[in-house]
């Protein structure tokens, strides 16, 4: 039975946004693209040392499992040349689950609801765009209600490009 994954698309190597619509493409292999949020030029954070991000959310409907929609992102990493060689590093791409129908998951190798979700203003913004009633299956508060409650920090500017139709059903 199909779930609704909420998906976290960022790049700050080379052109960013042709990785970001590259992966879009890529990831309508693993379910259907419902929904697509602006792109949105963010800060480093924790290792702010690099160049700027271009960060997107997609709202992908699936029948994959956690786990193999976890190992098929990755594989979507490798095959556009993500190299993990510092953590929070550069990368060309970096997908992460946001969110999973309701699911709340704790293994050694995947964590779901991300962990740091509600503390990343660079994945708020784009998720509050296009999903700002869902909500939070642990903290019990809308995605809007995470995004008031962040303190000021982190520089996240949307960009008036909208990702191309042509990426979603």
């Amino acid at each position: 039975m199909p779930i609704i994954a909420y998906l976290s698309l960022g790049s700050n190597l080379g052109n960013r946004e042709n990785h970001v619509h590259d992966a879009i493409a890529r990831l309508q292999a693993l379910g259907r693209i419902v929904a697509f949020s602006s792109l949105y030029e963010t800060q480093p954070v924790e290792f702010t040392n690099q160049p700027w991000f271009l960060n997107s959310v997609v709202v992908l409907e699936t029948a994959e499992t956690p786990a193999q929609l976890l190992a098929n992102l990755r594989g979507i990493e490798q095959e556009m040349g993500r190299v993990r060689t510092r953590k929070k590093g550069p990368r060309t791409i970096d997908i992460d689950i946001l969110l999973f129908g309701d699911t709340i998951l704790h293994s050694f190798e995947l964590t779901i609801p991300h962990p740091a979700l509600h503390q990343r203003r660079f994945v708020l913004e784009p998720l509050a765009e296009i999903a700002p009633e869902v909500q939070h299956p642990i903290l019990k508060k809308t995605i809007r209600t995470l995004l008031e409650d962040l303190p000021a920090g982190q520089t996240v500017r949307k960009l008036q490009k909208k990702l191309a139709p042509d990426h979603a059903d």
